[in-house]
């Protein structure tokens, strides 16, 4: 689609003009936020506040790094993409990192469906890591053991991990919602498509959901990122596994994470979805 191609463009433009930021300046805070200066402004998130939905819009909603593809993101600083989206043909297929509750209120009170997606917490802090250190919008970490403790506090970009996951589990009951898990996908990719398929109420064929499956793998995806995503496939995909936290946690950080989703998340819906004791335990 030409406004995919035109956004591509356009990040590269960051990406280049972000080489020349001063360190100290590559991120700035609203609201008790950190947000990257090459991608948004306050200018930005005005214009978001009076983002109007409409009820044919499709929505993806994912913590950084979560999400196993890319989609559009409605919180980016080059406001043409607001501008193409305003005149879009419906359906809008839209993405967003922002936390549920800074959603723009139009998406509720339109009843758009929105796909949430969340990855283990382990994998999701060791990919955001990566992400930082290959970025040039983003400062780099001399070391892991240096990222951690600003991933725990929230003093990373969008928050922290889990204030999105409490924000979000308080809703997972709408019948606006459908949660999926990054596991569950690599686990049964075609299954995956398939729920998400009915639940947007797209109908399509059995070909149609293989071929889908098929180009949707990480494997794929990583190999096609040069034509799909330029330069910025190299920072987007990196490995897409699961388990990768165990090359980098120290056993203090593991128990940290553990008694930190104990507190958070134990006992609640997206707590049991995670899967934590498969996926996050030596």
């Amino acid at each position: 689609m030409e406004i995919e191609f035109k956004y591509f463009e356009e990040f590269k433009k960051v990406i280049d003009a972000a080489e020349n930021i001063p360190k100290e300046d590559l991120l700035f805070t609203y609201n008790g936020v950190i947000y990257p200066t090459s991608t948004c402004d306050v200018d930005t998130f005005k214009t978001i506040e009076t983002f109007e939905a409409r009820e044919e819009d499709l929505m993806l909603v994912a913590y950084p790094k979560c999400a196993l593809f890319e989609l559009y993101h409605i919180n980016q600083k080059k406001l043409f993409i607001f501008q193409k989206l305003k005149v879009e043909p419906s359906p809008r297929f839209l993405g967003s990192h922002l936390k549920y509750d800074n959603i723009p209120q139009s998406f509720f009170d339109k009843k758009v469906k929105m796909l949430v997606v969340f990855r283990n917490p382990k994998d999701t802090a060791v990919s955001l890591f990566q992400f930082y250190n290959n970025n040039p919008a983003l400062p780099t970490y001399n070391s892991w053991d240096e990222f951690f403790p600003d991933f725990m506090a929230g003093k990373v970009c969008l928050g922290t991990y889990f204030d999105h996951a409490v924000a979000c589990n308080k809703h997972l009951d709408d019948d606006t919602i459908l949660l999926t898990i990054f596991e569950d996908m690599k686990e049964d990719l075609e299954g995956t498509i398939k729920k998400i398929s009915e639940f947007y109420g797209i109908s399509i064929t059995e070909e149609q959901l293989k071929k889908i499956a098929e180009q949707g793998t990480f494997k794929s995806m990583k190999e096609n990122s040069g034509k799909t995503h330029g330069d910025y496939g190299k920072i987007v995909f990196r490995k897409g596994e699961v388990g990768d936290w165990k090359n980098y946690f120290s056993e203090a950080q593991s128990q940290e994470m553990d008694a930190k989703f104990d507190e958070c998340l134990a006992g609640t819906k997206l707590g049991e979805k995670l899967k934590y004791n498969v996926y996050c335990k030596w």
